[in-house]
This record gives structure tokens, sequence and C-alpha cells, in this order.
């Protein structure tokens, strides 16, 4: 009854922030620093933990470890096995999301004012005590291969894999991060420990908090939830220098529909050039129906249900990426209308006309992407990931209306690619 009467709560307080929320930034008596939002007038508590490192920490005879350990997260911890420790969650109307990415794995918890002491203390079991016992680990490695045989016969997927390799090459990058179904196989409850241990450490750790709490009541939250973890860890990355050519590779998969994945070089997050990038990218291959993609695969000619592109500011690489679907007998007129789209963007750039309602557009959603405690924790979250200020909220709408015509054309000569942009197209095309 308590979680039914909990997601009631969700559903009608789930309140909306402005972007214009004023972020702090709060340091705990241990020393622990999060960026904060107070928001009394909900009583929900939301937390979002970021570790950076991921699942490009994995060796490679150990893929997928990472990602193994953060499903089995909360599959026991402590005293508490895994149906215990469910039962526990539900009683609190608490909730835990684990995930691991290739740069970061991540916790985020919503929990009830009410219960807030009670469900910290049931989030740092799993993070300082994880059981990792055999019959949890065998089921949820199960659910792993499930997954991983599935992809073996999803063109996406396969189109991604493929054009990571080619790509990124023996980096882990180019790895699949749930792993494969024999170096899966191969691993231990041993193995989750060390992934673990290397994962977690407070020197990879971000914070974002946002809700019914006080800055002191936080900072006391923060180290009792977090003092334990292990200072430091070891394994890092080297960059790497993304390359690629103007090639078509075709993976022939019994499909009536091809999927291609396309792409060149893209910008790190920190480059001056991103937030421009980041318009233009729109204009191109965003989610909208204004976007030139779109209109002209789409809308004109009718090849295919969906294309986007988008950019993809890996921590060690950066890459410029875009997605298609279409028939097999369309799919070589769809790809040499996107190179023909590439190549027109490089030369000639975009109108006045389309930069304004590009402006229009970006700036009157970024505010809608502030509702409710949990995303704001990940937006708070994520800034700090990217190094962006803690007042980046408020100005980011000013920063998009004051990218010129000639900032815009500038940077798409430099980042639309067409000597440079590989497709790998799985499915049987014709003429390809």
């Amino acid at each position: 009854m308590k979680y039914f009467t909990t997601f009631i709560l969700w559903v009608f307080l789930a309140g909306t922030l402005s972007a214009a929320t004023k972020i702090t930034e709060v340091t705990s008596p241990g020393g622990i620093t999060a960026w904060f939002v107070e928001e009394q007038s909900i009583p929900i508590v939301s937390i979002s933990l970021s570790f950076q490192g991921g699942t490009v920490l994995d060796s490679v005879e150990k893929q997928g470890a990472t990602n193994l350990m953060m499903g089995l997260l909360e599959e026991g911890a402590g005293t508490l096995d895994a149906s215990a420790f469910l039962e526990a969650s539900d009683d609190l109307g608490t909730r835990f999301r684990f995930r691991a990415a290739r740069d970061s794995v991540s916790i985020t918890a919503s929990m009830l004012k009410s219960d807030l002491d009670k469900s910290v203390a049931l989030l740092r079991l799993a993070l300082i005590s994880p059981n990792f016992d055999q019959i949890a680990f065998d089921r949820v490695r199960e659910q792993v291969n499930s997954s991983i045989r599935a992809g073996v016969t999803d063109p996406q997927s396969v189109a991604g894999m493929a054009f990571n390799q080619l790509v990124y090459g023996d980096h882990p990058y180019g790895r699949d991060r749930e792993g494969t179904l024999e170096t899966v196989a191969a691993l231990t409850p041993d193995d989750m420990r060390i992934a673990h241990q290397r994962s977690m450490t407070k020197d990879r750790l971000v914070i974002g908090v946002v809700g019914a709490i006080t800055p002191e009541e936080l900072g006391l939250l923060l180290d009792d939830l977090l003092a334990d973890l292990p200072e430091t860890s070891i394994g890092e990355l080297t960059d790497i220098a993304v390359s690629t050519s103007a090639d078509i590779t075709v993976i022939d998969f019994d499909t009536p529909q091809s999927v291609a994945i396309f792409g060149t070089r893209g910008l790190p997050r920190d480059d001056p050039d991103f937030l421009t990038a980041f318009v233009l990218n729109h204009i191109m291959g965003g989610r909208v129906t204004t976007a030139r993609l779109n209109v002209e695969l789409r809308q004109k000619r009718g090849l295919t249900y969906g294309i986007s592109s988008f950019l993809l500011p890996y921590r060690n690489a950066a890459t410029f990426l875009g997605r298609l679907s279409s028939n097999n007998d369309s799919m070589a007129e769809a790809v040499n209308l996107v190179k023909s789209e590439w190549a027109k963007m490089a030369e000639f750039g975009i109108t006045q006309e389309e930069l304004d309602i590009a402006v229009r557009y970006l700036t009157g959603a970024y505010p809608l992407r502030f509702e409710g405690n949990a995303e704001i924790a990940g937006i708070i979250t994520g800034l700090q990931i990217a190094n962006l200020p803690i007042d980046y909220p408020q100005t980011r709408n000013d920063q998009v209306r004051a990218v010129t015509l000639a900032d815009m054309n500038r940077v798409a000569a430099r980042i639309f690619l067409p000597e440079e942009l590989l497709f790998v197209v799985v499915g049987q095309p014709e003429g390809l």
C-alpha cells in the first residue's frame, strides 16, 4: 500500500523547477562536495551519483564486468538477500536505478523525506556492502547473456558495434559495454568485487541532489552515505584521435529493411565551438520536422520513417553520428542523399532563417528539461561531468542566442566532412 501511495505522490507532486533555479555547492563536514537545489515544496529527495570511468575500464579479458556488477547492486547487500532488499525498498517507497555506461557508472535514487534516513541506509548498503552472492550472480549474468544474444539479432546493434570497431579499433570504446558471451561466461563474483572497488571511489565521484532537505542536512547525509568509499582508484584511458574515411561497409543481414549508422570525427565537450555545433546538428538532424535530413529523406521522398544525427563527446574521443533506416531497395538513394546534404552544409552553411527557427526552438525547449527532482539531479550531475559552470542553466539560452550566422557557417565547414563520412549498413541494400 505504501508503494502505491508513493507512486500517487510522485504523479501529483512531481514539480517543475525552472532553468533559472539556483544551484549551490555544498561541502560536507568530511569534505564531500555536491551540487544542490533545495526544493521544500515536494517531500522527496533525489540523489544522482556518477563515478567517472565506466565500462571502458574493463580489461579485454574481463569485458562486461562493470556492467554485470552494476546490475547486481540491488540484488542483496549487507544482511539482506535480493528479495529482502527489494521488499525493503518497496516498503520505503524508494526508487533506485543503477546503470553502467562507457564513461561512467551512475546511481539515481528518489526517496520520501519522511523515510530519508532508512532509504539512505539502504542505498549505503548497496554502495558499500553489496553481496554478489552466487545465486544472484548466476541469475543476472543470464539476463546479460540474453541481452547479448538479442543484440546479435538486432540490425541496429550490429551496425553500432561494427561502426565502433571501425572507428575506435582496439580502444575500449570499440568493445560492447556488456561484454561478449565468452568473457561474461568467464566472470566470477570475485571479479564483481574487483570491479566494484575499482569503479566506486571518491576521486571519480560527482553528485547532484535536489529536494526537501537543507544544506546542513545534506552535508551530514553525504558523509553518512559515502564516507566509507575508497578514496582513489587506478585505471585511466588515453585520448584517441578519431579518424574516418568516406567508405561504406555493408554487413549482409536477412531483413527487408536496412539500417545505417554514419559519422565522422566530432568535437569534445570542452571545445569552444561545441555549442555552435550543437545548434548546427539540430538544424541538420535534430528530432524535429524542420531538420534538413528529415525534410529531404522523409517528408519529400518517403525514404525513411526516422533519421537523426547527434554529437557524441565521450571523455576520450568525440564523434558526430547519425542513424537511419530504409527499405533495401531505397537505402542506396538514402545514403546518397545524406552525402549530398552533408556536402551542402559544408560548402554553403545555413541561412539566417534556419538559425532563427533553431534558436527559438532550443531556447524554448530547454526549460522543459527541468521537470521533476530526479531529472534535475541528473542534469546538475551532467553539468559537473562536462566541466560547465554552476550557473550554466541561467546563461545557456543567452549563449545560444549569441551564436551568429558567421559562427555557424565557419563551424559547419569544420565539422561537416563529406570526405570522411563513414557508413555502416546492415541489411541487404540494393546498389550498395
